[in-house]
């Protein structure tokens, strides 16, 4: 059983004239505040909510078992945007297919003074260019294995500041893109 003393002796100096009655030590039992103690912190742990981690939605593809039955997807160059992602926060970017880009590529950094910038005016007139608000930008993504984890993170930041309605993380680099990937990582 748990006790709290008051440390009360009852008793005066030794020697002195005066006599006085002794006091008894004065005891609380603290068993029922140690058991109301561990109720309260049981109660809190089953009602408290913990918070849940926050993720993005990524649209993957179903899997296929037939790969003969695949079919060239054509998309709208004037729509589509490529970022190249290289070592040491090196990226660039081009409008069009790599084959025949429409812009020629740019080195670009991370931000808002740069990709920011050029996704937001694309973002802007691919609506104007195509006639319809439908078909917006569309942005593919290629991460090069020197590139690292965080300028990915920043790249999909940067698609959920601007709004941009379709963007893809392709892993497969063209030999056009492949040529701009070795120039950035030398």
């Amino acid at each position: 059983m748990a006790e709290l003393n008051t440390g009360d002796d009852g008793g005066g100096k030794k020697g002195s004239k005066k006599v006085r009655s002794k006091k008894q030590n004065s005891k609380v039992d603290l068993t029922a505040m140690v058991d109301l103690a561990f109720l309260l912190i049981t109660f809190f742990m089953l009602t408290t909510s913990l918070s849940k981690p926050q993720s993005m939605n990524l649209g993957l593809p179903d899997k296929e078992e037939d790969k003969t039955k695949e079919k060239p997807i054509k998309v709208d160059e004037r729509r589509t945007m490529t970022i190249i992602m290289g070592k040491e926060n090196k990226m660039k970017w081009f409008m069009g297919l790599p084959d025949k880009p429409i812009t020629p590529p740019k080195a670009d950094v991370y931000g808002k003074e740069g990709l920011r910038k050029a996704i937001l005016k694309y973002v802007n007139e691919v609506p104007q260019i195509t006639g319809s608000k439908e078909k917006g930008l569309i942005v593919i993504i290629k991460p090069t294995p020197k590139s690292t984890y965080r300028n990915l993170v920043d790249v999909l930041d940067e698609m959920a500041i601007c709004d941009v309605p379709t963007y893809a993380i392709v892993n497969d680099l063209q030999p056009d893109e492949k040529t701009i990937a070795d120039e950035m990582n030398k």
